[in-house]
């Protein structure tokens, strides 16, 4: 299975996970099975918040699912409707996360997990 990760800096498999899919600096794709990576820098990520464009950002690259810290309804609904898995990854590196995906440790996404918004006191479940 390949799965994309945000990410704050591209090391490959010791890149730090992002908490938020759609502003992360860059993604970091990696086959669960062969732990082959590809790198790709964020070409949608200055985008006005809601407005994400999650297949977008990824340049066209086929994925079976993304593994974030933190996503919005609109984008998690998109990925959903495109068949993508989506896991709410934990703080630390794309490595320790793969081995949680490997175990079947890491949980999928529902609709509670989303991001509301940022302005007015509204928050999400990866800004605590």
């Amino acid at each position: 299975m390949k799965v994309c990760f945000p990410t704050e800096n591209l090391q490959g498999l010791d890149s730090v996970v992002f908490g938020h899919f759609g502003s992360a600096p860059g993604f970091v794709i990696v086959d669960t099975e062969t732990l082959g990576v590809e790198e790709i820098q964020n070409g949608d990520q200055h985008h006005a918040h809601g407005m994400c464009q999650p297949v977008k950002a990824l340049g066209g690259r086929q994925v079976d699912g993304i593994a974030t810290g933190g996503i919005g309804m609109g984008a998690l609904m998109k990925l959903q409707a495109a068949g993508l898995n989506v896991f709410r990854a934990m703080q630390g590196t794309v490595r320790q996360n793969v081995e949680m995906i490997q175990s079947g440790k890491l949980p999928q996404f529902t609709a509670a997990h989303t991001c509301a918004g940022h302005a007015g006191g509204g928050g999400c479940g990866h800004h605590h």
